[in-house]
């Protein structure tokens, strides 16, 4: 049986490969518990300087969340709460090596949600962008709802959350859903030359640049610019 995650590490940029090609990725419990494990074990990794998270195949990135799981639990309620039962998404907040996202096709419900997690996102531009769970009687279960709108906006992410319409990629680069487009042939390219980029600097200063702004978004501006300088001084008296 096949790995629903591919792990690779080169030269310092760890890859993990969503990999179920054949349902265009459908984010399952197996995977879930997989990339768990494996942020886990790059968060800690010393020789691990930048994490990219992409789709096997042709297809897409990532359909969503895989809908067939839920025929073997008393409900979709209680399936729902047992697969995101581990604090996953809390995981790609605290990580403290950069997370690339490198999107290409079908980019669908769990699938905006995973690449909204991540730091940096490059995206083909063949992307389609989607959050269906409206039409499925449901609310997104990944933190769309916050991550798209701290991203987008509320308006946008309402226009998202609330209409199930179809974004393109260069829609998405306009709304900041994403930050890179590049063409599909290129993508591989030029995600790696932003993760051989990032990497080319002191790691440890890059996790406090990461703490930095993701703490800082849920301050005041005064107390966030407080908190920088509160970190810039102590940086200086360590070095």
């Amino acid at each position: 049986m096949d790995d629903v995650i591919i792990y690779e590490k080169i030269e310092g940029v760890a890859f993990l490969t969503l990999n179920r090609p054949d349902m265009i990725n459908a984010f399952n419990v197996a995977m879930r518990d997989e990339i768990y494990e494996l942020l886990r074990l790059t968060d800690e990794d010393p020789d691990c300087s930048v994490v990219v998270i992409r789709g096997a195949g042709d297809r897409g990135f990532c359909a969503g969340a895989d809908l067939t799981e839920f025929g073997t639990a008393p409900s979709q309620v209680i399936a729902r709460k047992v697969r995101w039962e581990r604090d996953l998404w809390g995981l790609f907040q605290s990580h403290r090596k950069p997370l690339i996202a490198s999107l290409h096709g079908h980019v669908i419900g769990s699938g905006v949600e995973i690449s909204s997690l991540c730091d940096i996102r490059v995206a083909a531009d063949n992307c389609k962008f989607r959050m269906p769970e409206v039409a499925l009687g449901m609310i997104p279960a990944a933190g769309g709802s916050q991550s798209i709108s701290r991203l987008a906006g509320e308006s946008v992410a309402l226009d998202m959350l609330l209409t199930n319409r179809v974004f393109t990629s260069d829609y998405a680069r306009k709304i900041g859903l994403v930050d890179r487009v590049v063409s599909p042939d290129k993508l591989n390219s030029a995600t790696m030359d932003l993760a051989n980029q990032i990497k080319m600097f002191d790691g440890g200063l890059i996790g406090q640049i990461k703490q930095m702004v993701r703490l800082g978004g849920d301050m005041s501006l005064h107390a966030a610019l407080q908190f920088e300088k509160r970190t810039a001084r102590l940086l200086n008296a360590l070095s």
